[in-house]
């Protein structure tokens, strides 16, 4: 298993504890049941980018001598087109764009990976007897088997020639240099939309989920159902400033662990308003609410961040 320095730099963050193994591929029965446990989250900007930095040192410059998956819909356009696409080149990048985990392959080519509700990577040699939902594998040259575990079956393993091309519906990275206020205004006044329901959209904004909008939008000190189009120059700004500082802190504690699938971050301690229905808001002591936004729960401090008023600006 992982040594504690690894837990505490976060090398080995993303990749769940062992569980006792179930035979992979098997009918999975009385199933439904037990899948209730799984938390329904997908994980978010922060938690693939920690996933990335995790494996990036165990891959770049591995060649890939085998690729083989016992669930056929995790692999697109189909299984035989990934395997011809990826087996013998080498991975010379590991990145990140969205929630897609990209693997940059030489002398061409890249493998996207989507983790979906419950998907995670483990090394097959982290484990004395092989964990449980393993659904597709990659064999390396130096002997060693990345696996792919997802218990929902969601996930999938995406092979294109042309990397702009498989993720030209994804909208503009908010970390990047093309997130600036200017861009951020022009989305959002081009738009008529609740503001969480667009900031989850991911045509417009790549990577931002449930939780980090819920804390950006506090941050700002406004409402999630605050139509777009309306909000004036300094919430906006505010609002640009809240997200990127958010997803940094989020990144910089491995993202947020709520159940054993995505064990060792710790962003979950520094979250304000995500999963705190009831309890007294940080900045005002007035109860954080729950609500439905675009059917996603939303947690809001209605004093903090008023519908149709003015915004608490930082």
């Amino acid at each position: 298993m992982f040594s504690i320095a690894e837990k505490r730099s976060g090398a080995m963050a993303y990749f769940a504890p062992f569980r006792p193994a179930e035979a992979p591929c098997r009918g999975e029965g009385g199933g439904a049941r037990r899948l209730r446990r799984y938390n329904r989250r997908v994980p978010e900007l922060p938690e693939v980018e920690t996933i990335v930095r995790s494996i990036r040192l165990r891959l770049v410059r591995r060649r890939i001598v085998r690729f083989s998956t016992c669930w056929a819909k995790h692999a697109q356009p189909n299984v035989r087109a990934v395997r011809r696409g990826i087996v013998g080149r080498t991975i010379v990048r590991v990145s990140r764009r969205g929630k897609f985990i990209v693997f940059h392959l030489a002398p061409s080519g890249y493998l996207l990976v989507h983790l979906r509700m419950s998907g995670r990577f483990e090394w097959a040699a982290d484990h004395p007897t092989e964990p449980a939902h393993v659904r597709t594998i990659w064999n390396l040259d130096d002997g060693s088997r990345l696996l792919f575990c997802d218990a929902r079956k969601f996930g999938r393993v995406i092979y294109a020639k042309d990397l702009a091309h498989a993720t030209a519906d994804l909208g503009v990275e908010p970390l990047s240099r093309e997130f600036t206020r200017a861009a951020l205004t022009q989305l959002l006044r081009r738009r008529k939309r609740q503001l969480k329901a667009l900031l989850l959209d991911q045509t417009l904004v790549a990577g931002l989920g449930n939780i980090y909008t819920d804390e950006a939008l506090f941050r700002a000190g406004i409402h999630p159902l605050t139509r777009s189009d309306t909000l004036q120059r300094r919430p906006i700004a505010a609002l640009h400033a809240a997200i990127r500082a958010v997803l940094r802190e989020a990144i910089r504690c491995h993202g947020t662990s709520i159940d054993w699938i995505y064990p060792g971050g710790w962003m979950q301690k520094h979250l304000r308003v995500y999963g705190r229905t009831g309890e007294p808001c940080p900045q005002c002591g007035s109860r954080i609410e729950y609500l439905r936004v675009g059917q996603r729960g939303t947690h809001v401090c209605r004093v903090c961040q008023p519908l149709n008023g003015k915004p608490r600006l930082p």
